[in-house]
């Protein structure tokens, strides 16, 4: 009769296996933790598949040089790991896929606000029209939720308490970057136009 799963204890020492096999196999199972995942993996979590007292760090490290030949790579986004192509192969990716410029399908403008958010978050739709000088419709705003890039933030502490708007960690991971002081800097996107160059809003933390 078959064992029920919760019965069935998962090991996580390796205890028969010599210590360099061990570690191999340590690392497979974070490489295919991290190949199952959508999104980042926290540490915590890789730690669940390996022996107690080693190291997800240096496990990562290794993994990360046995890749290096790859056309994918471990990365680090936020406060976890995920495994992404390599920014050499996007084109291959893209012309493959026939996704044309850019996954997201993103419109310039939404591109432009999108970054405005990114910089000046958490910020209302009014202070996106302040910086555009122009109304943000729902419907622009509706596009960067969809695609998970945006979330709802605190509501602004005035008069009828509006939404605010954040980026999200799936915004980080479309971008490649690790956190949002990964971001380029600001002062060439106000000269190029795109955060709008002199309006008071709050840095990202």
């Amino acid at each position: 009769m078959a064992k029920d799963h919760q019965d069935i204890v998962f090991d996580r020492e390796l205890l028969d296996l010599p210590q360099d096999l061990r570690w191999r196999e340590w690392m497979r199972r974070i490489e295919a933790v991290l190949f199952a995942s959508a999104s980042p993996v926290p540490t915590g979590d890789l730690a669940k598949v390996i022996g107690q007292g080693a190291s997800v760090d240096l496990l990562i490290e290794d993994l990360a040089v046995e890749l290096s030949e790859r056309p994918y790579e471990i990365a680090r986004v936020t406060e976890g790991w995920m495994l992404r192509t390599r920014a050499v192969y996007a084109p291959a990716i893209r012309a493959a896929a026939d996704l044309g410029d850019q996954e997201l399908d993103l419109r310039e403008f939404d591109v432009a606000v999108l970054a405005a958010i990114a910089y000046h978050q958490p910020i209302t739709r009014e202070g996106l029209k302040d910086i555009f000088g122009k109304e943000i419709s729902r419907d622009l705003i509706g596009r960067l939720h969809a695609r998970d890039l945006i979330a709802t933030g605190p509501r602004a502490p005035r008069r009828g308490a509006p939404y605010t708007f954040v980026t999200t960690e799936q915004f980080l991971v479309a971008f490649g970057l690790e956190s949002l002081r990964d971001l380029p800097d600001r002062e060439q996107l106000e000269d190029a136009g795109i955060t709008g160059a002199g309006k008071a809003h709050a840095d990202p933390a």
